[in-house]
């Protein structure tokens, strides 16, 4: 391979570093995850990160045409400086700079969820398409909106939170200052929060969860309420159904408000139960704009849980080939 055939994406999260080599066609090379060490702060996720690429980079015989990280946060375009990082406490660092003077390489700081969206576009469910909104429900739930063939990234680089809409104004409490929002009905955390609160009123509906969380009702999950649905659990059900209502409401929104003509759902409550990508669809469907849904499709993100990091690896070398191997934010 030459220089140009390939990069290095790098999915930065709250428990996990995922480190990959990513070739022209979005095609994984070699990967390596490693634990996210937050505890040791900036400097041990920044060494790990840079001892995971000088291993990836060992298994080629070229020298990649840069990094790409995507992570959750605030990062400021111009530099790659990571403003905010919620998952990982990280205040004002300058991600970008140090691994591209360690690494000897040019590296780009995006949001993980515009990574994602891009690997959508270009490699996975969305290509071809130059109107699409991607939407990842998580722990939390974000996305990436391509309008006219371009990446909105907004005034300030936060397009695309679209888990925070306001899906009603007298629900509950959001992560942010708001209430009501996308995120707070239909997030993984979200689904947790509603079936702990559901099975602490009434202890016997919410048997079969407690079960599936070792006994403890503190320890359910996203994860453990789309096990009970799938055996048949009535709360966990009507939890569920819960969660997919509001889900559908952002959708007939973001439809209505950008006309694309693909909707892709990915993230890990939609990998845990793909049935929302119907229920999405027709619901849409029938709520939305008729011309604003008209040639809509609804579908499952195509890359799945690689997305981030094939797009991280994308979106970096596609802005690097435009600024002319020079560096970018």
């Amino acid at each position: 391979m030459t220089k140009n055939t390939w990069g290095i994406g790098i999915d930065l999260g709250g428990t996990k570093i995922e480190v990959a080599g990513v070739d022209s066609t979005g095609s994984i090379l070699k990967r390596i995850r490693r634990d996210t060490d937050i505890a040791g702060g900036p400097d041990s996720v920044e060494a790990d990160i840079i001892t995971a690429v000088q291993e990836i980079m060992k298994s080629s015989d070229s020298r990649p045409g840069g990094i790409g990280v995507g992570m959750a946060g605030q990062i400021d375009p111009a530099t790659g400086r990571v403003i905010f990082a919620p998952n990982l406490d990280w205040h004002n660092v300058p991600l970008q700079d140090v691994l591209s003077r360690k690494l000897v390489l040019p590296a780009v700081v995006t949001n993980d969820v515009r990574a994602a969206a891009w690997g959508e576009w270009m490699y996975g469910a969305g290509r071809g398409y130059n109107d699409i909104v991607c939407v990842f429900v998580g722990t939390g739930i974000g996305g990436g909106i391509v309008s006219g063939g371009e990446m909105l990234s907004g005034c300030s680089n936060t397009a695309g939170e679209i888990g925070h809409m306001t899906i009603d104004i007298n629900g509950p409490a959001c992560h942010c200052p708001n209430h009501g929002c996308l995120e707070s009905l239909a997030g993984g955390w979200a689904i947790a929060r509603d079936a702990q609160d559901a099975v602490a009123r009434d202890p016997v509906a919410g048997a079969a969860m407690i079960r599936l969380a070792g006994g403890d009702a503190k320890n359910i999950t996203a994860k453990i309420v789309s096990a009970a649905v799938h055996q048949g659990d009535a709360l966990a059900s009507k939890i569920f159904d819960g969660a997919a209502d509001a889900l559908v409401a952002g959708s007939v929104s973001l439809v209505n408000a950008f006309n694309p003509c693909m909707l892709i759902l990915g993230g890990g409550v939609v990998e845990g139960m793909p049935e929302l990508v119907g229920i999405v669809e027709r619901g849409v469907h029938g709520r939305a704009l008729g011309a604003a849904s008209l040639n809509l499709k609804v579908v499952l993100s195509g890359l799945h849980n690689d997305a981030g990091v094939i797009g991280a690896a994308a979106y970096a070398m596609h802005l690097l080939s435009r600024k002319g191997d020079k560096g970018c934010a």
